[in-house]
């Protein structure tokens, strides 16, 4: 019987825990799990694809969690997508031994990590459609300049909050919690056009913070 997705994402999981590296090769990977190679090409044609799938399943489950939430849809987009950093980041630090073996540690190799390219993708595309409730010109031009840089504003400053949250030493990520909530006031506001006060906040808190 074929492996699902998510069974052998879990299996490259333990294995990268267990192990501290990525398997020698399919083969040996599929013998110590005692399962067929065709089982694991139905569904992944690399490990690199299974790593891909893992942060993608990570968002996948976020969203699922927040659309079982009935007041979900009922929030205001600031507030769907606070909901979403931290149901994600809650995922994440259910899943946070693996991530931090899987995550580099300086953002340059974050930004190009090619793990990160189908989450890139699902988020960018989440990110469109919250902030498409959110725009209040007329202007088509306008519109169109302001979801795409909110697209890509968006995007980095995930893999940011990512980095930090990967540093957080504070207790059940406290910190992490507080630059969330200032980061997105911060992008709301600049959507607005008036983000002074929020964005002195946060450089303020990320001042205090000292990240390097």
């Amino acid at each position: 019987m074929a492996k699902s997705k998510k069974s052998i994402i879990d299996l490259y999981m333990n294995w990268m825990l267990e192990h501290g590296s990525a398997p020698e090769n399919i083969y040996i990977f599929c013998k110590e799990n005692k399962m067929e190679e065709s089982d694991f090409y139905a569904e992944y044609a690399s490990f690199k694809a299974v790593e891909k799938a893992v942060f993608s399943a990570f968002f996948q489950k976020t969203l699922e969690m927040l659309h079982a939430n009935e007041a979900y849809q009922s929030y205001a987009p600031k507030e769907q997508l606070l909901s979403f950093y931290f149901t994600f980041f809650e995922l994440l630090t259910a899943n946070r031994s693996y991530v931090l073996q899987a995550l580099p540690s300086t953002p340059k190799e974050l930004d190009k990590l090619g793990k990160l390219q189908d989450l890139r993708i699902n988020f960018k595309a989440y990110a469109k459609e919250v902030f498409a409730q959110y725009i209040s010109t007329d202007v088509k031009n306008l519109e169109k300049l302001k979801a795409q840089t909110f697209q890509e504003t968006a995007w980095a400053q995930l893999l940011f909050i990512m980095r930090f949250w990967a540093k957080d030493e504070s207790p059940s990520f406290e910190k992490t919690d507080i630059f969330i909530e200032k980061a997105i006031n911060a992008t709301f506001e600049l959507a607005d056009n008036p983000p002074l006060k929020s964005v002195i906040d946060l450089g303020k808190f990320l001042y205090k913070e000292a990240i390097s």
